[in-house]
């Protein structure tokens, strides 16, 4: 019974530890998200870059964007941005800079925000990025994935989007609507507050008019 629970247990062990070595290799991968991105519509991309090296922090990077109408990045302390346009005014891509002292240094990564659109009308869009170190190493995250086959040592971070809403507003349908329910839930809770105060206060006046009348009944 004793060797079955040990075996087990080396089993498990094993199959945790691979788990963790195969999440970390992926997260190791600059990557993108945008929760609820459509076709057609505006998001906010979330563009993950982890710090590989050993020995440099990551100094720049630069993604490249598929000709889009607009781009607007969130600050980053001790970093600046710049939107890169063609001649016909679609951005491009976007460039991000470390100030000295403010590179990304090994074991960390740093998240870059950038809010554009229209997006692509297709069912996935690839951004390929390229990740410069402080020691002028250069890594070129522009390998695209192919269906059925081995991931590619730098995978071009890519993002899936879901079909067009009816309503065509994309995301920012789902913020109002959120945001209308979070104004409905508040006034809901303000409104239970408010009762609530009330049957205290109620609730303490009979009190005290209950003890009101003990003590008079007591004196007569």
């Amino acid at each position: 019974m004793n060797n079955v629970i040990r075996r087990a247990s080396v089993i498990v062990g094993a199959t945790s530890l691979a788990l963790v070595v195969g999440a970390g290799a992926a997260s190791a991968h600059v990557s993108v998200s945008a929760p609820g991105a459509e076709q057609g519509g505006y998001a906010v991309l979330n563009f993950r870059v982890p710090t590989e090296s050993e020995t440099a922090g990551t100094s720049s990077v630069k993604v490249t964007l598929p000709e889009l109408n607009f781009a607007a990045t969130e600050p980053i302390p001790g970093w600046t941005a710049t939107i890169d346009k063609n001649a016909d005014s679609l951005v491009t891509g976007v460039t991000w800079t470390a100030n000295p002292g403010a590179e990304v240094m090994p074991g960390q990564f740093l998240q870059f925000l950038v809010q554009t659109g229209p997006l692509p009308e297709q069912d996935s869009v690839s951004f390929p990025a390229v990740q410069t170190y402080s020691d002028g190493e250069v890594v070129e995250w522009t390998e695209e994935e192919v269906a059925g086959g081995t991931e590619p040592e730098h995978p071009a971070p890519s993002l899936t989007l879901a079909a067009a809403s009816a309503d065509g507003h994309g995301t920012a349908t789902a913020t109002s609507e959120t945001s209308s329910e979070a104004g409905t839930a508040v006034e809901a809770d303000n409104t239970a507050r408010w009762m609530a105060g009330v049957a205290l206060v109620l609730g303490a006046l009979g009190a005290a008019l209950g003890i009101g009348a003990v003590v008079r009944g007591r004196r007569s």
